[in-house]
């Protein structure tokens, strides 16, 4: 005998068609926890009839349901609600901007025993020069080839995360009196990593593309006291915004910071995401410094930074790193290598583009915001709002159990108004996504 569902059906009071009101209405009972995990939902010719549609309303709304990942259908038995309740005992992150997981074990193993014939085991008997051995530098080297970069290896500094290499390109860029300029909304991780070390940030104007060309020289300008200045940018998909400075954008800015004798410090770490544009080490090489990393373009466990240096700051940079040795896993070094050789590099990242265009999709899908930004290689999307706004949207997100990013953490100005809410994508599994983003979707609405 099958169980009789607990749902009594009705119609969302909105306007629209039959089928997205039955949609409306089921996923906001499931979301909000009148229907439970493992609830039945009634009978398709059962639900038909007690509301008026065709029975065709009812089969596409389950379908997009179950798309959606609220439901889940067993032949023979039924529709059930396979969305889970225990919000008290975990959270959903959409606060950590990660790739979505494409790495499988057979994978690995398969280069773990390609590697254990030819790894030299000097490189773990012996401490790393400070920029890292000289073989992995050959091997980044022949890695940011691929990207549109030819860097010289001796002009290459290995740091076991991007990170590391950005706090060591405002240190060699940007002297205690100094100033770095950067986007109005930026990364968090610089953001912070500026305020830790007592940096002076000043934001500029954004548009679609990136930091405004304009207001960067306005900005040079009235910083020209300064003892040193430095432009730190992402010039693809810039994280939060998700915005890709065009080749002319790259140009005007590389000359712009040329003439006012200002040093670019180019975060690269999403280039593999959007490739075919030039970086701006390469339209610049004399004033650029240029910082990559593997944990957003192969994966999160490959902690491997890449600085790239003019040639003037190499040794300066070795001088720096005496004391503060920061050379990435040996091993890290030996599985790209072997994924060089091996010709694999392309087809993990052309599956990482494959599932972050599956996911963007899928945020613009059930968000429905004309607001909504969002890339189809970009790992997270963003939302722009006031910031009093975003505020109570994180807090409301957090009682609902979704993690989300402080506004505050992105704003250079801490009293910047024009703020957003970053929905980072890749981190969660496809199920516990799409729930996520139908919680928020559904707070977007009551919100309207």
């Amino acid at each position: 005998m099958l169980l009789q569902s607990p749902w009594a059906p009705r119609l969302a009071n909105v306007e629209t068609n039959a089928t997205e009101r039955l949609v409306l209405a089921l996923a906001d009972d499931i979301i909000e926890g009148r229907l439970m995990g493992g609830d039945r939902l009634p009978a398709h010719r059962d639900l038909a009839w007690k509301l008026g549609i065709g029975l065709g309303t009812v089969t596409k709304a389950y379908a997009a349901l179950e798309r959606r990942g609220l439901t889940r259908s067993v032949k023979g038995r039924g529709t059930f609600v396979a969305i889970r309740q225990a919000r008290n005992d975990r959270q959903i992150d959409l606060s950590s901007n990660t790739p979505p997981a494409t790495l499988n074990a057979r994978i690995l193993a398969r280069t773990l025993t390609g590697i254990a014939r030819k790894i030299d085991a000097d490189h773990f008997n012996l401490y790393a020069p400070p920029a890292g051995h000289l073989e992995h530098r050959l091997v980044l080297a022949r890695w940011l080839e691929t990207l549109g970069l030819t860097v010289d290896p001796s002009h290459l500094v290995l740091t076991s995360g991007a990170r590391q290499a950005l706090a060591l390109a405002f240190d060699l860029a940007c002297g205690p009196q100094g100033v770095i300029l950067t986007e109005r909304i930026t990364y968090p991780g610089a953001i912070a990593l500026a305020r830790r070390k007592g940096y002076r940030m000043q934001g500029v104007r954004i548009d679609a593309e990136g930091m405004v060309p304009e207001a960067l020289a306005d900005a040079l300008d009235s910083a020209s006291s300064a003892s040193s200045k430095a432009v730190y940018l992402t010039p693809t998909l810039h994280n939060p915004t998700t915005a890709t400075m065009g080749e002319k954008r790259r140009q005007a800015m590389a000359e712009i910071c040329r003439q006012a004798g200002a040093s670019i410090i180019e975060d690269g770490v999403y280039a593999a995401s959007e490739p075919g544009l030039p970086p701006l080490a390469a339209l610049a090489p004399e004033i650029v410094l240029h910082v990559n990393g593997m944990s957003k373009s192969l994966g999160p466990g490959l902690q491997i930074g890449a600085l790239a240096l003019p040639a003037g700051l190499s040794a300066a940079a070795e001088e720096t790193l005496q004391d503060m040795p920061v050379s990435p896993s040996p091993l890290s070094c030996a599985v790209v290598e072997e994924w060089l050789i091996a010709g694999i590099i392309p087809s993990i990242q052309r599956d990482l583009r494959h599932e972050a265009r599956r996911r963007s999709s899928l945020a613009a899908s059930l968000l429905g915001t004309a607001e909504l930004i969002w890339h189809p290689g970009a790992y997270n999307a963003w939302l722009p709002m006031q910031r009093d706004t975003a505020d109570r949207f994180v807090f409301a997100a957090a009682a609902a159990g979704i993690k989300l990013t402080p506004p505050e953490t992105m704003m250079v100005d801490r009293d910047d108004q024009a703020s957003g809410i970053r929905l980072c994508l890749g981190g969660p599994s496809f199920e516990d996504l799409t729930e996520a983003l139908t919680v928020l979707a559904g707070l977007l609405k009551r919100w309207e």
